[in-house]
């Protein structure tokens, strides 16, 4: 996760006009996990090489992390662990920053860009982003047990 862990702190999003800002999505769902899980899958989706990582996002307390994905996505998540909320429509649109729920319901907290619009694909792969929140998951729990 080393490659990450300097770009921890929030960064603001880039102002309308840059680049970047006009091809980030219209409109997407949010994926929100354990803050734990979610830098270890953004380590996994950057190794990999792959065109899968779009921008994410974390909270004021950094407990969770959410990925934008798909519009739609949140109609077929079931994903133990994480939640994926439906925002489009509701006038959401990038490079807003979006707020992230409360994992018990509560009001929403403010958020700060982990990988801001424009320097990252528009949305997240939703096939995978589970696959990598599953191996992240894996690899949590390996180390846990590892005393």
């Amino acid at each position: 996760m080393s490659e990450i862990g300097s770009q921890s702190a929030a960064r603001p999003a880039p102002a309308p006009g840059t680049a970047g800002a006009e091809s980030a999505a219209e409109a997407w769902d949010l994926v929100t996990v354990p803050v734990r899980q979610g830098l270890e899958a953004v380590d996994i989706l950057r190794r990999a090489g792959a065109p899968a990582v779009g921008p994410v996002v974390h909270d004021g307390t950094c407990d969770t992390l959410g990925f934008l994905v798909p519009p739609g996505t949140a109609a077929g998540w079931d994903m133990p662990g994480s939640a994926c909320t439906r925002t489009s429509g509701r006038g959401l649109r990038l490079p807003e920053l979006p707020e992230l729920p409360e994992p018990t319901g509560g009001a929403p907290r403010p958020a700060g860009w982990l990988l801001p619009p424009g320097d990252t694909d528009p949305v997240t792969d939703p096939v995978v982003l589970r696959r990598a929140l599953g191996e992240a998951a894996r690899l949590i729990e390996a180390a846990d047990g590892c005393h």
